[in-house]
């Protein structure tokens, strides 16, 4: 995070934060940054929870034991056996658990005290997850209905006039194969810039106002409040942006192996 009082001045945040100076191989392909190693550290760390935690499973369950199975069951029966159905979403089980929880932590990591972005505000990081998305709910349709199949329940809605084909048909191709990803990696990475904008600036405050040493002393302890406040609320926002993508991807799924939608 900048800090808030240099030179007596109040500097607010701006989106040169989400693209830090070199670490490593300044100049090269290799070139690796501090947003590179949060994502580098989340995963290791996201990798490691689950190892342990399906190794040390008991009968008797631990808390934490206890965590991971609901957060598990979560997204097996609340979103892929409720949305895309019993019968077909244990298939997609696996897919929709694993960006889930890589979602969930890359986007916590703005909040952990020394890494301070999510890993997810760049747009690179969301557009790979949405493209990977994209490529299984557009495979998943092939597989089910055929190229032509898939092609025909996509573009020519059942049901509707054929005259109107001639509007909702482009319509239906943009939704289908450029809207829909464009939104699932948009939406991830603008709530995850909001947020961390939102933090630098309260906590940038109460810096800039502590160091102000005037009478603008006493307004350090609501932008202090403030930041915590906000904190608490990118905790909730964190997750609940993994649980708006994996159920759209859920969605998507299932609205491609629908037989009429």
């Amino acid at each position: 995070m900048p800090l808030a009082a240099e030179e007596g001045g109040f500097h607010a945040p701006t989106i040169a934060d989400f693209f830090p100076a070199p670490i490593l191989f300044e100049g090269t392909f290799a070139e690796f940054n501090r947003m590179q190693l949060v994502r580098v550290l989340a995963a290791l760390v996201l990798v490691v929870v689950m190892v342990v935690a399906a190794r040390r499973a008991k009968l008797v369950p631990s808390r934490g034991q206890n965590v991971a199975e609901l957060l598990l069951d979560f997204v097996r029966v609340n979103v892929a056996e409720d949305i895309i159905g019993k019968d077909k979403g244990h298939k997609y089980v696996a897919l929709l658990t694993t960006i889930f929880f890589a979602i969930l932590a890359f986007n916590i990591t703005g909040i952990v005290p020394g890494l301070n972005i999510a890993g997810s505000a760049l747009i690179g990081l969301p557009i790979m997850l949405a493209l990977w998305v994209y490529v299984m709910y557009i495979g998943a349709g092939i597989r089910h209905h055929g190229l032509g199949g898939y092609l025909k329940t996509s573009l020519f809605p059942p049901g509707v006039p054929p005259f109107l084909y001639v509007l909702l048909t482009p319509v239906e191709f943009l939704t289908v194969f450029i809207l829909r990803p464009a939104t699932l990696a948009i939406r991830l990475m603008a709530n995850m810039v909001a947020g961390h904008l939102m933090l630098v600036l309260c906590f940038s405050a109460t810096d800039f106002f502590v160091r102000s040493m005037s009478g603008m002393t006493v307004f350090a302890v609501p932008s202090l409040l403030g930041g915590f406040a906000i904190t608490l609320f990118e905790v909730f926002v964190a997750a609940l942006q993994a649980y708006i993508f994996v159920v759209l991807t859920a969605v998507y799924i299932s609205l491609s192996i629908a037989d009429e939608h």
